[in-house]
Formats: structure tokens, sequence, C-alpha cells
């Protein structure tokens, strides 16, 4: 199984239900995890998500 942005389960761009899909986790919990850590790390979590919309194929 390859690491993928998910075309179904997606908010913005399916980085975080591309993420969940893989580990087999939920994406609600990865979404709220990505957000508390936007939060609590003043915005660095954000340039994360933004390269691996670039970087990661989609499914």
């Amino acid at each position: 199984m390859q690491l993928t942005k998910s075309t179904y389960d997606k908010m913005l761009f399916g980085v975080c239900g591309g993420i969940a899909e893989y580990f087999g986790w939920d994406a609600t919990l990865i979404r709220a995890a990505f957000i508390l850590f936007t939060v609590f790390t003043i915005g660095a979590p954000l340039l994360l998500y933004i390269l691996l919309a670039l970087v990661m194929p989609t499914e």
C-alpha cells in the first residue's frame, strides 16, 4: 500500500484522509491532531501540509 492523497475522504486536498487510510485510522482524528499541532506550534504543520499536498500522489 502506498501513501496517496484520498480522492473520496478529503476536505481540502485529501492529505489527512490519505494519511488516515494508510495507517487505518479515522480521518477525523488525523484532522483534529493536525489542527491542534498547528495551533500550538505556531503554524509549522501548515507548511508540512502544503508540502505534502504538492508532493503526495493522488490515488
